[in-house]
């Protein structure tokens, strides 16, 4: 008989619902906390969506921040930030800064002569200096770019929304949606936190959570519905047990080597993409929370309309679980 390697056993018998309090309403207070310090802190917008220019630069000797700042003081350039990047990757003879110059009063973006004079002033600092790159954005486009994200999110969860209730029921519909924002706004509000920069590639990484997290929320619906149909006289709460634990092996081995490819990203990607790694990281792991602790709750709560009970029932069933 072949060994097959498992991150769960083959049938389990797990109560979802036992600390439900706990992994539930800890959500739900995550939730808050994360949209508090979206509003409180702000994020550290990318040059997506501020407008100006970003250089990076690489030099054999070492980034002296302080150094490099002093020495654009008297350029009379608008607002300047410089960081020191890391990155394991790196060569021990190759030092890279990045380097935000906002755009001054009534100018699109940073005239080429400036990035001149900054590259100049800078060589007399670190004469190996080089700008392997330089983004710049107008103020008028990164407006543009922050609705166009915005929309674009509106957009996918709301076509998801359809999607969800054409397949099943409105109650899935709204759960899997209430879901999927409880994964995107923690996420957000981690980058909020700990002030991670925030582009146009984390709105891509935040798509890319929606697709993955409804997935596996549609399989553990699909099996909710097939068992509501075998187990007709069961509990709603036992059969979205019963449910959740029949997908939880695929759940977990999904997630898990997606996360070891992630994983390899996030480590060896560089820092370029380090940012749309650990998002994408960060959601799948969240993601496949929600789909265990988040989802089904939410329509437990709900209550659907098994034919043969009230649609009450559901709320009862919720309102009843022991904490």
């Amino acid at each position: 008989m072949a060994w097959r390697f498992r991150l769960a056993p083959e049938k389990t018998n797990i109560d979802f619902f036992k600390h439900q309090w706990l992994t539930f309403g800890g959500s739900m207070m995550l939730t808050v906390f994360a949209i508090l310090a979206w509003a409180v802190m702000g994020l550290n917008y990318g040059i997506d969506f501020r407008g100006g220019t970003t250089i990076r630069t690489e030099a054999v000797e070492p980034v002296d921040v302080g150094a490099y700042r002093q020495a654009l003081q008297g350029l009379g350039i608008g607002d300047v930030a410089i960081t020191e990047v890391f990155d394991p990757s790196f060569r021990a003879d190759q030092n890279v800064a990045q380097i935000r110059i906002a755009p001054l009063e009534g100018e699109e973006s940073v005239p080429p002569e400036t990035i001149q004079a900054v590259e100049t002033q800078l060589k007399s600092i670190a004469p190996s200096i080089t700008f392997p790159s330089i983004e710049s954005v107008g103020p008028k486009v990164s407006g543009e770019l922050i609705w166009k994200a915005i929309t674009a999110m509106v957009a996918a969860s709301f076509c998801i929304m359809v999607y969800i209730w054409m397949r099943f029921e409105w109650q899935y519909a709204l759960g899997g949606v209430l879901a999927l924002i409880h994964d995107i706004f923690i996420t957000i509000g981690v980058f909020a936190v700990f002030q991670l920069k925030f582009d146009l590639t984390i709105i891509a990484a935040l798509l890319t959570i929606l697709g993955y997290s409804i997935n596996d929320t549609v399989v553990v619906f699909d099996r909710l519905r097939e068992n509501l149909l075998k187990y007709k006289t069961m509990p709603l709460r036992d059969v979205m047990n019963l449910s959740v634990n029949e997908t939880l092996s695929r759940t977990l081995m999904t997630s898990v080597t997606t996360l070891v490819a992630l994983g390899a990203m996030l480590i060896f990607g560089g820092d370029v993409i380090r940012g749309f790694s650990f998002a994408i990281f960060f959601g799948v792991v969240l993601g496949t929370y929600s789909s265990v602790f988040v989802a089904k709750n939410i329509v437990l709560m709900i209550g659907l309309d098994r034919g043969d009970k009230p649609k009450k029932t559901g709320k009862n069933e919720f309102a009843n679980v022991d904490a």
